[in-house]
């Protein structure tokens, strides 16, 4: 059996629902993680998604403001929402069981705003606080042997994720203190950075360029933040992975693009 996971920050998904059917249509994830979703619950555009064949979901939204979703082909067990960073009115994580008894976990990490001064930046303490309640999660013994972390993690953790290692060290997203934060998260479970497996450094890979830049591929300041990470156990079945650069230029797009993985179970 093959298992195809996408992952992407839709940044309204009411606003880009063409976009998304596009995305189903041309590429056909089995699973659809998306984050910054925008709704609530109740106004969420299932029925686009039921239309197209992804009638599971598991929906964890907010009105106007983040929110996540995982929208499915296959069958969805086990949904589970977590709060974390200490902040209850925030909808930034769901977790299902699929099949071949995969945990997925679809986060969207905060921003943690233009500041990296915790005393001086309510935004970015709520951040590494968030990374820390994560870093506490995962750490927990029993946890399940297949578990794949996606999303929006908003850190562009290595040299060349960004556009410029250099001057990018002092702007939130690629700070020392984020990317230590992020490093242990990622040593709980020993996870595997899916996008570097395939393409190690110094290949510069990006999933997020600006909307301020004029003409964004030919500046090309991007940044990875969008990531897939899996336990040890998958490792054998992770057979592919495609960044879907060509969506940063549809029409009205997001500022992120889709990152899909497939796995043989």
């Amino acid at each position: 059996m093959r298992i195809k996971i996408a992952t992407w920050n839709i940044n309204s998904v009411r606003l880009r629902i063409a976009l998304v059917e596009k995305y189903l249509t041309e590429y056909a994830p089995d699973v659809l993680c998306l984050q910054e979703t925008k709704v609530s619950d109740a106004e969420f555009p299932l029925k686009a998604f039921n239309a197209l064949g992804y009638k599971h979901h598991a929906i964890c939204g907010q009105k106007g403001y983040h929110g996540v979703a995982t929208l499915s082909r296959v069958p969805l067990d086990d949904i589970e929402r977590v709060n974390f960073g200490g902040k209850t009115d925030h909808a930034r994580h769901v977790a299902v069981t699929l099949p071949g008894d995969i945990r997925l976990h679809n986060f969207y990490v905060p921003a943690g705003g233009d500041i990296p001064d915790s005393e001086a930046n309510e935004k970015f303490a709520h951040k590494l606080a968030y990374l820390k309640d994560m870093r506490d999660y995962f750490a927990k013994p029993k946890r399940p042997s297949r578990e794949v972390i996606v999303g929006d993690l908003n850190i562009a953790p290595l040299e060349h994720d960004v556009w410029s290692h250099k001057q990018l060290l002092s702007v939130v997203s690629h700070t020392p203190i984020e990317v230590a934060h992020m490093e242990e998260l990622r040593r709980t479970r020993d996870f595997i950075d899916a996008a570097r497996h395939f393409t190690p450094e110094p290949e510069k890979i990006y999933t997020w360029w600006s909307y301020r830049a004029a003409d964004w591929s030919k500046a090309d300041k991007g940044r990875r933040l969008d990531h897939i990470w899996l336990t040890p156990d998958l490792k054998p079945k992770l057979k592919a992975l495609e960044i879907t650069r060509e969506a940063r230029g549809w029409t009205q797009p997001s500022d992120h693009v889709p990152t899909l993985v497939e796995f043989k179970l």
